[in-house]
């Protein structure tokens, strides 16, 4: 797993970021696969998953992840999901020790929020339309509803498609540039062809960390569609005209007593 600097250290808290690399699965969802909706085999996720959660120190039952959807609910973890049920959310929020939040990403962004202070914890799943819709600002107020604040809490996007790999048509940037006007620095034109843009997905999330308040930011400059050793990227097996592609998973969790 990749750890950010930001975050490396502090006492009371574990994260990581998963890459593909030290589970089970096999053929196109090699090796540590953990979205289940995948079609990937479930006893290998399974598997997986529970690796996750051992390096994070905790039990696999104790390894949250919720339905995505690309919007902008937040979920406000109370303990583990009651078995067979997974809410719709792309975010999660807790304050309850030794239960690991996690979101599941093969190019769009995962960030990792952390006000340890009020001992509040939250991970984003931030997708071009979550993004531009408000998941992360959305994911700020639920932590600020557990007391922690924007000025203390540090962080992270994660590995996510970068720029020069994420090639997207004229529609998709008169969009963002029509909802949000601060959008449009974080575009450059193609230099494939003219009419087509370069979006710059982990810096305009940076962007709306900035917005919402938070001042201690680091991105991770690691492009997951130009790493097929260590990362799944929905886009490059869509160019690959695949339809099978896994999920890596990142996480964070505060420490239980004692550890």
């Amino acid at each position: 797993m990749i750890q950010a600097e930001s975050l490396r250290g502090y006492r009371g808290m574990r994260h990581g970021f998963f890459t593909r690399q030290g589970g089970v699965s096999l053929g196109p969802y090699s090796s540590l696969n953990c979205g289940a909706s995948t079609g990937d085999q479930a006893d290998a996720v399974r598997e997986n998953r529970a690796r996750v959660a051992g390096n994070l120190g905790v039990m696999a039952t104790n390894l949250v992840t919720a339905k995505q959807v690309h919007g902008i609910s937040v979920g406000l973890v109370t303990g583990p999901w009651t078995e067979g049920t997974l809410p719709e959310h792309d975010a999660l929020v807790t304050n309850l020790p030794g239960v690991a939040i996690g979101v599941l990403t093969a190019d769009c962004a995962p960030i990792v929020l952390a006000d340890l202070a009020a001992g509040v914890v939250a991970v984003a799943h931030a997708g071009w339309r979550g993004a531009l819709a408000g998941v992360i600002e959305a994911t700020v107020a639920t932590m600020e509803r557990l007391r922690a604040r924007p000025d203390r809490t540090v962080a992270v996007v994660g590995p996510t498609i970068a720029q020069p790999s994420y090639e997207v048509g004229p529609e998709f940037h008169e969009t963002f540039v029509t909802t949000d006007q601060a959008s449009a620095p974080f575009f450059t034109v193609s230099p494939r062809d003219e009419t087509r843009f370069l979006f710059d997905l982990a810096e305009y999330c940076g962007a709306r960390l900035i917005r919402a308040g938070l001042r201690r930011i680091e991105v991770l400059e690691i492009d997951t569609l130009a790493d097929p050793h260590r990362f799944f990227s929905h886009r490059r097996s869509t160019l690959a005209a695949d339809a099978a592609c896994g999920r890596q998973i990142s996480a964070i969790v505060l420490a239980s007593e004692g550890q």
